[in-house]
C-alpha cells in the first residue's frame, strides 16, 4: 500500500497516453480489444466480463 500516481491523456477517440510513477505508456482500442505499449491487452465482453493478459514477456 502507498500513494500511487496515474493519469490518462486522451489523444484520439480510441487512443491515449498513460502516465504513472513507472513512466509513460500508449494504449489503443480496436473494438473490444485494447492493447498497450508495455505488452498488455484487455478483451471486453458482455455484462462487464473482461480478460486481461500479456502479449509479450514482462521486463
Amino acid at each position: 500500500m502507498g500513494i500511487q500516481f496515474r493519469k490518462r491523456e486522451k489523444i484520439d477517440d480510441d487512443s491515449w497516453v498513460n502516465y504513472s510513477g513507472g513512466g509513460a505508456s500508449y494504449s489503443k482500442r480496436f473494438g473490444p480489444l485494447t492493447v498497450n505499449s508495455r505488452g498488455g491487452f484487455t478483451i471486453r465482453g458482455p455484462g462487464g466480463l473482461h480478460y486481461r493478459g500479456r502479449w509479450k514477456g514482462k521486463k
